[in-house]
């Protein structure tokens, strides 16, 4: 016992004496022209004793005299000093003649970029929050080559659709994966809105806090995903948060506020009327009517982010805890988002710094009320846009957008006309309402272990569990088309639930001239979505046994609760993988990378192909280190990769389930069992090249990649033996492109310095083979236009019917009638997809000024609009009436062999407008040019403030406005997310700009 005193005194007595002589060093890093570096590492080598230079260059660290301090950041080469006697050290950082910095990859595996031999690209945390959008990850639009973002027009907290290197599926939406901190996240899409009606249910990933996440890091092809198996199929982004540092504890505190307004409203008429008692606004005679009502209607949105963290630690332990709240209230009435995050993160080393053991929680909660609809039922824009011209609308809002029916004991919706199209939008706003909830929790725990400096060994667990709770009551009374006279009830409660467990072993070491990283591992993961249950009526179906009353008990017998399965929302996967990775280095030149990787499906059991195996190998050259290369290039990389991932067939797929029918009888299954399934396999070629200038102040990075996609799965719809329906193998896409970015550093001065990037990306789509039983496959649409996918065209051909023209151009007027004639089919009419994307992104600092700056194109492709074409069709579109004051439309026709150069208003905007006119008057060119993100900021000099670190406030806008659109409205609003409507506008939202203020305090 006496021994055991002697060393713990003994131990004391070290760490008294460590501390008597332990000094603090304050410096200055800057770069060889001696501009401030902001975010330069300071460490203590051998320890995890570091910090972080603030917005000057300046730091502050407490270390023995014995230590050595390294100091390092990204595009600089690192520096080593020795403390000794010195209580000031100030460094300058040469700019790295070669790519030295370490980027995240597959697994969260840390490489240096140099040895990379695929595409990719990181966007830093600080990028986005900038802006402080509601929907971060539409932050990172334009920053990345190859990357399509398209925002949903259902508001705060909507969900997005992100696409890398384009469609690659005949079925699904080929969104990327998902990963936090090396492990997969659930981001699953809710329900998404068509043409008829709905509201975006959102996606996973807008229950995080961007405030916490240190980086983002692009993963774009299957190369570069292969460890990740067939969830990387279609790319990766690996999100990687932030960490305790040791040092000094660090406390940040971020509060923003943003309001929200319209950029333009549609191009409305308010002096023609209706006529006769019509619906539609076609009145000949001219009146001075009030347009306020449509104003009124929107509404300035303001949005709130607050959010602190804390971090800090000791060089065993470090820790990091963070919460933050986000509210919002949107442009429409009622319409309101809040969500809470928590999260903590903390690693201790044990047994001789051998072991690490990392835990991570993260907590949320989302609420969002009334969600913006698209569509034509139960949107109040309908019955907004449309109301005619001559009548009051004070006689429908108000106290009088109802009546009382005494004979039932319940209100009614009043308004002019009974319409299956329209409602009274001030009944929807009172009496429809829809309430999303969700409550996520997702925790890991890591536990590394250095067997020896050679070889490690980690061990992950993660599970990702939300339970999701969604409910739309819409009051009898409304329009009965889509209410029943007791109303209707839609709810579903389900959870969505993922078990992740990985081991890998990992091995570096050089020998001679050569150098290997090798590592192994083993994953485990159990998916369980949708698990819960729903209450789904008919549009009008009888349902509720009284009126306005909200519960199970009051349903009636014919109304089923039933299980999510029925609904699509369920898949119960599990999946075993072994996996390996090989990176062989000769003499920092030469880098020779192979991969691969085994799966067994479970949705693939009974198939006997549940187990199957994909490769991945690449080569990387740098150049400038072969050869002896002109003085003005800086760094010189060549690249190539082939790599194929196989990928399950989705759940139920192989013996789909029967059914229970609302009587208790059987639905059994009609689709006969795909007994011979094949996993479809995904094979890509990627080369490229990165080319750096002039002491790196000029980058030049390109890829051109190839990606054939084989072995889809295809529903054939004929009989065959008992079943109706079957399953196949089969079909082919492919998608070539090329992805170039440009870096440049125009100005570097002590006072001012410009960053800039430029980003262009361009795919090339092609639909090689569907199947012998398959002509076409539909991908969405409504009555006038279909999106078709048909063997040699692409994904998200748009097809509608056009103006049935003579040899000469001219539109064929009908004979008697004289109205334009369309085609007796659709036809089509190109792509919604652009043609190529470009992102500008600038920064600038003079000073202690900040100016960030994205500049976002998209040139080409198609959108098509139903809103326009009820806009002509009712006659409330400028155009009709701008025809009407002329008394006369243009037009370049021939009737009965005669040319005609003018028709009659109503003649020709009935003819093309409506649900089924002819919607090649409604299609647009999808190029559009916007200034997508703004922030100006301010950093204030807090040398004379002890307790205070930094401090800065930033002015902030996102789509602040349009260099140049071609279409009425914006393009990227997407009615929906999923894989349906690729390019539609049916009455969306009207696009909006944010602009307002940020505050960031660092203590």
């Amino acid at each position: 016992m006496n021994q055991k005193f002697r060393y713990l005194f003994m131990l004391v007595a070290l760490l008294f004496l460590q501390g008597a002589i332990a000094q603090t060093i304050t410096g200055k890093v800057t770069d060889e022209s001696g501009i401030a570096l902001p975010g330069a590492n300071v460490i203590e080598k051998g320890t995890t004793n570091g910090t972080t230079t603030d917005f000057d260059g300046n730091y502050s660290i407490e270390v023995s005299e014995e230590a050595t301090l390294q100091f390092s950041m990204i595009g600089y080469s690192e520096k080593a000093v020795v403390v000794g006697g010195q209580t000031t050290i100030n460094v300058s950082l040469a700019e790295g003649t070669q790519l030295d910095e370490v980027v995240v990859t597959a697994l969260g595996i840390k490489r240096a970029e140099k040895t990379l031999a695929y595409a990719q690209q990181t966007v830093g945390g600080e990028e986005l929050t900038n802006s402080r959008d509601v929907n971060f990850v539409n932050s990172i639009s334009g920053k990345a080559a190859g990357v399509e973002i398209r925002k949903s027009s259902s508001g705060p907290g909507g969900s997005t659709k992100i696409q890398i290197r384009g469609s690659k599926s005949l079925s699904g939406d080929s969104s990327p994966l998902f990963v936090i901190d090396g492990i997969p996240m659930v981001n699953n899409r809710g329900s998404q809105p068509g043409v008829w009606d709905g509201v975006d249910q959102g996606d996973g990933l807008s229950q995080l806090n961007p405030d916490d996440i240190e980086s983002m890091s692009i993963l774009k092809g299957a190369n570069a995903a292969i460890l990740y198996g067939s969830q990387g199929a279609n790319g990766v982004i690996v999100i990687t948060t932030k960490s305790g540092k040791a040092g000094t504890t660090v406390v940040k505190v971020n509060s923003g506020i943003t309001f929200e307004s319209i950029i333009a409203l549609p191009e409305l008429q308010y002096r023609y009327g209706s006529e006769g008692g019509a619906k539609e606004n076609w009145s000949t005679t001219r009146g001075d009517y009030d347009s306020s009502y449509v104003d009124d209607w929107f509404e300035t949105g303001a949005n709130y982010f607050n959010s602190v963290s804390v971090s800090g630690g000791n060089d065993k332990t470090q820790a990091y805890f963070s919460y933050a709240n986000t509210t919002a209230s949107g442009i429409t009435p009622g319409n309101d988002y809040g969500k809470n995050n928590v999260s903590f993160k903390q690693s201790t080393k044990l047994f001789n710094d051998k072991v690490k053991v990392t835990s991570n929680i993260i907590l949320a909660q989302e609420k969002t009320d009334n969600r913006n609809r698209a569509g034509y039922y139960n949107n109040p824009l309908t019955g907004l846009y449309w109301f005619p011209r001559d009548r009051d609308i004070n006689d429908f809002r108000g106290d009088n957008y109802r009546t009382f029916n005494t004979d039932r004991n319940v209100y009614e919706q009043n308004w002019f006309v009974v319409d299956h199209h329209q409602s009274n939008p001030y009944w929807l706003l009172n009496e429809e309402s829809q309430e999303d909830k969700t409550k996520r929790v997702i925790g890991s725990l890591n536990l590394d272990y250095n067997i020896t400096e050679q070889l490690t060994f980690q061990i992950r667990g993660n599970m990702d569990y939300a339970v999701k709770e969604y409910e739309t009551i819409r009051n009898g009374g409304g329009n009965t088309t889509t209410v029943s006279a007791n109303g209707n009830w839609i709810y579903e409660k389900y959870d969505d639930t993922s078990t992740y467990l990985d081991g890998i072993l990992s091995y570096t070491n050089n020998f001679g001239d050569f150098s290997l990283t090798a590592l192994g591992g083993a994953t485990y993961q159990n998916t369980n979505y949708g698990n819960g249950v729903g209450v789904y009526p008919g549009a009008a179906e009888d349902q509720l046994l009284y009126a306005n009353e909200f519960y199970f008990n009051n349903l009636t017998d014919v109304i089923q609760v039933r299980s999510n399965l029925n609904n699509g929302k369920t898949s119960k996967i599990e999946k075993q993988s072994l996996f390996g990775n090989v990176t062989i280095g000769f003499k920092e030149m030469l880098f020779l990378d192979v991969a691969g990787r085994n799966d067994w499906a479970s949705t693939l059991a009974l198939t006997g192909n549940d187990s199957y195996f994909y490769p991945s190998v690449g080569l990387t050259a740098i150049l400038s280190e072969m050869f002896e290369m002109p003085e003005a290039i800086s760094f010189a990389k060549l690249r190539g990769t082939y790599a194929k991932i196989g990928n399950e067939v989705p759940y139920n797929r192989i013996f789909p389930r029967h059914n229970i029918n609302a009587d208790g009888s059987v639905g059994f299954n009609t689709v006969k069992p795909f007994l011979d399934a094949k996993p479809e396999i995904i094979t890509t070629t990627e080369i490229g090249f990165d080319f750096r200038f002039f002491q790196s102040r000029l980058g030049i990075d390109f890829t051109y990649y190839n990606i054939n996609s084989q072995d889809q799965f295809i529903q054939i719809n004929e009989p065959i033996e008992d079943y109706t329906s079957f399953f196949v193998n089969a079909g082919e896409i492919e998608n070539k492109g090329v992805e170039l970015t440009l870096t440049g550093k125009p100005i570097v001065t002590e006072d001012l310095s410009w960053n800039t990037a430029i980003n262009y990306s361009k795919n090339t789509n092609k639909i090689i083979e569907l199947h012998p039983s398959v002509e076409t496959i539909g991908q969405g649409g409504s009555e006038g236009f279909r999106y078709t996918l048909i063997e040699g065209g692409a994904i998200s051909d748009l097809y509608a019917f056009k103006f049935l023209r003579d040899d000469e151009g001219r539109i064929m007027l009908d004979d008697v009638s004289g109205r334009p004639r369309k085609t007796a089919t659709r036809e089509l009419i190109g792509n919604a997809e652009p043609d190529y994307a470009i992102g500008w992104s600038n920064t600038v600092t003079y000073k202690n000024w900040a100016l960030n700056m994205q500049i976002n194109g998209k040139f080409g492709g198609y959108t098509v609009s139903q809103t326009e074409a009820l806009f002509d069709g009712n006659g409330v579109s400028e155009r009709s009436a701008a025809a009407r004051d002329r008394g006369y439309e243009n037009i370049n026709a021939v009737q009965n062999g005669v040319a005609v150069t003018q028709i009659d208003p109503f003649t020709y905007y009935d003819a093309v407008g409506g649900r089924n006119g002819i919607d090649e008057a409604h299609i647009y060119d999808r190029t559009s040019i916007r200034l997508a993100q703004l922030s100006l900021s301010y950093n204030f000099k807090v040398d004379s403030v002890d307790w205070l670190k930094n401090a800065s406030l930033s002015f902030i806008g996102n789509n602040l406005f349009f260099f140049h659109k071609d279409a009425p409205y914006d393009p990227e609003l997407s009615q929906s997310t999923g894989r349906n409507e690729p390019g539609s506008d049916n009455y969306n939202l009207p696009s909006t700009r944010t602009y307002g203020l940020n505050l960031s305090l660092t203590f």
